[in-house]
Order: C-alpha cells, then structure tokens, then sequence
C-alpha cells in the first residue's frame, strides 16, 4: 500500500538514514557522489541482495561498497585510456573495475592502472564496436529490424556485437540480410534465443492504488523525481496527455515524450504535488534515498521498483543495447536480468543509492516474475540531457 500522504513518504525516509563513510580510502569518495555508509543504506536493500543474487548479508554490503567505487571509478578510467579504450566492466571475483585496452603495454595502461582498475587486453576498441553495431542501427532506423532480431548490443568483454534471434530463424532472409553490414566486419556473434516472445513495453490497463494513470485507461510507475515532475518511460504518454496519481488526484501532463527510438518522458507535475528524491521499497526494502546518477558498469548489481512487482533486484548485463519492439527499435538500453510485469513500465532502477533508469520492457517469463526474463531501461541521465531537467537529490 502507498503512504496515505505524499509528505509522510519523502520525510519518513529523511529522518530515517544518515550520510557518512563505508570504509573506502578518502581518494575514492566524489564530492558530488557521497560514498554510502551502512545508515545511508535503506535497511532490507542488503536483504534484497541476498534473496536475489544469493549473497551474504556481508557480501551484499561489501558488493553495494565495491560498485560505488567502481561507478565513480569507471569515467576517470575511459579518460586515461584514450584511443586503446575498449570498455569496462564490474567483476565481482575481484570487487572492482576492469577495463579493456587494446595495448596493456602502453603509457595509457600505466595510467589506467594508476586509477586503480584491472586492465586486460581486449582486440577491438570500444570505437571499433560501436561502429559496427551503429551499421545494425541505421539499417533499423532506414527499414526496420526483422521480428526475430531482438536485440543487439556491444560485449566488450567477447570483443564481439551480440545480436539475439529467435531460434530456427538464423538463416532466413531476413535475418541475414539485416545482420550482413555487421557480418562484414568480422565482429559479430549470434545468439540464439529459445522463446516465441518478442520484447514488450510493460505498461497496462489501469489497476487501483498504483502509482500513475495516463488519460484514465493506461498505468505505468513513475521513474525518480526532478525539479519540476517526474521522468518515466516514453511509450506510455505523449505530450499533453493527462495524469493523475495513485490517489486519484490530478497531477499534471506529459511535457515530452519519445517512444520509439527512445523510451522515456517527462510529466510536469503541479495540483499541490510536489516531489521527494524517494524510490519506493514497497516493504521488501525501506524506501530509498537519491543521491545521484551515476552510471553503474556492466556487471553491477541493481534494482528495480514498479507498481506491479514492486522491488526485484538483478545485475546489470549490457549497456547501448539496441531492442527490437513491435513498434520499433529502441536505441542505447541497458539491459538486466530482473524480472518486470505489465504496469512496471517508467520505474525506477537504481544501484545504491544512485539513480540508473526507468524501465523500458522487457521478454521472457515477463508475465508473473517467477521464472525470470530480461529486462531494458532508458538510462537516466540521457533523459536529464535531453530535456535540460535536474534530478531531484537527497
């Protein structure tokens, strides 16, 4: 059930948690991203590490330490790679950032390493691959993908373009049309996919006491607060349509909104509501506190909050991941392994305490969050950019 008022939401949680030190050496706390401490954690998010990624109460907690590190560790990395860049990602054997480069013998390494980050050779750089899968997306903005293509992505760690088809579809004309600019380059693998389902967006007819409804008949969860409203997903309004919150009251219009291509809007809220820089726990966790956006590297642990299914948590697989949905492709997703359901649509994810996304689709056992799927979010930050907005922060 939601708080009965939307004050009681955002203070309650205010009061509730403190800021301070995890043990991390002072060089790898940011001014603008606080290192968490075991108060600023919301109580029961270690639990949900544990009942979903099958932690320890103490691997959860030094998991949620090592990922902030790595997050913030990660954009000074890529900078001090340079040209020989070839992506990173969070390894949990070793808790920390590893970086790909395509020379681990040049003065580049040496300065990568100085930040504290694995290095590993890679054979591709990280320019290499977009371009290859940037072939995949102009020939899907030019004609469209094929069904059975339903994704594609960059593995930095294969050094290969994924793209996942749908089993027994491989070789159809098609398919092999639609992967031949990638093919030539050398640089793509396929995947093939054992389902019958094709991505879907996970907005749904309205149900009571969720969090938002859009012109009365659709539902979909709100992603974080920013001055001004609130970002959620793209397909599940359009400029001018009307809101109205979980209570029934009017709280504003969609300002933008851009779906497909991109998935992610921005409701301009007003009607006496205001906003908290709160994600709901729904009871599986104490509702989290935002402290800021940064992006969390491949690997990470994260999770994610809907009106539907409420707090599931996963890791992050892949980032610029291209999904094909049946009313077209949707570019630079992150994709996971946490479960959705229909009206999940817009929310939240988030790694400790710093905002991800807001969720975009998914495929797989989509329907009931008991066997699992993949799922896609519209990174926040992109949505920050594009409509010039400000995260709402504790």
């Amino acid at each position: 059930m939601r708080s009965p008022t939307k004050l009681c939401l955002g203070l309650s949680v205010l009061l509730a948690l403190g800021t301070g030190a995890l043990g991390l050496s002072p060089a790898a706390a940011s001014p603008s991203q606080p290192t968490p401490s075991a108060k600023s954690l919301s109580p029961g998010l270690t639990t949900a590490l544990q009942r979903d990624l099958g932690l320890t109460a103490s691997q959860a907690r030094t998991r949620l330490a090592q990922e902030a590190a790595a997050t913030r560790l990660a954009p000074r990395a890529e900078r001090a790679a340079g040209q020989t860049y070839g992506g990173s990602w969070y390894d949990a054997a070793h808790g920390t950032l590893v970086v790909g480069l395509t020379d681990t013998g040049s003065p580049a390494a040496d300065s990568v390493r100085s930040t504290g980050a694995i290095v590993v050779r890679v054979a591709h750089s990280a320019r290499t691959l977009d371009a290859t899968k940037s072939t995949l997306d102009t020939a899907a903005k030019a004609d469209g993908a094929p069904a059975a293509v339903q994704s594609w992505h960059v593995d930095p760690r294969a050094g290969k373009v994924v793209a996942e088809v749908r089993e027994g579809t491989e070789h159809s004309a098609a398919v092999t049309k639609f992967l031949a600019p990638a093919r030539r380059t050398g640089l793509l693998t396929i995947n093939s996919v054992a389902t019958a389902q094709r991505p879907q967006t996970f907005a749904a007819g309205t149900v009571g006491g969720d969090p938002y409804y859009i012109n009365g008949n659709t539902r979909c969860s709100i992603g974080f607060s920013v001055v001004g409203g609130f970002v959620s997903a793209g397909h599940c309004g359009t400029p001018g349509s009307s809101v109205v919150g979980w209570d029934g009251s009017a709280m504003g219009s969609f300002a933008g909104s851009s779906f497909p291509g991109n998935d992610y809007s921005y409701i301009r809220i007003g009607n006496g509501w205001w906003t908290v820089p709160v994600v709901l726990g729904w009871g599986t966790v104490s509702d989290v506190l935002v402290r800021g956006s940064g992006v969390a590297p491949v690997g990470s642990s994260i999770c994610r909050s809907g009106s539907t299914t409420h707090w599931h948590c996963g890791t992050v697989l892949t980032q610029n991941e291209t999904v094909n949905y049946s009313q077209g492709s949707v570019y630079q997703l992150t994709g996971t392994n946490v479960c959705a359901e229909p009206g999940d649509s817009g929310g939240s994810f988030i790694t400790g305490d710093q905002a991800q996304g807001v969720t975009s689709g998914g495929w797989g056992d989509w329907g009931d969050c008991t066997n699992g799927g993949q799922t896609w979010f519209q990174p926040v930050n992109e949505i920050l950019s594009t409509y010039g907005l400000t995260l709402v922060t504790a």
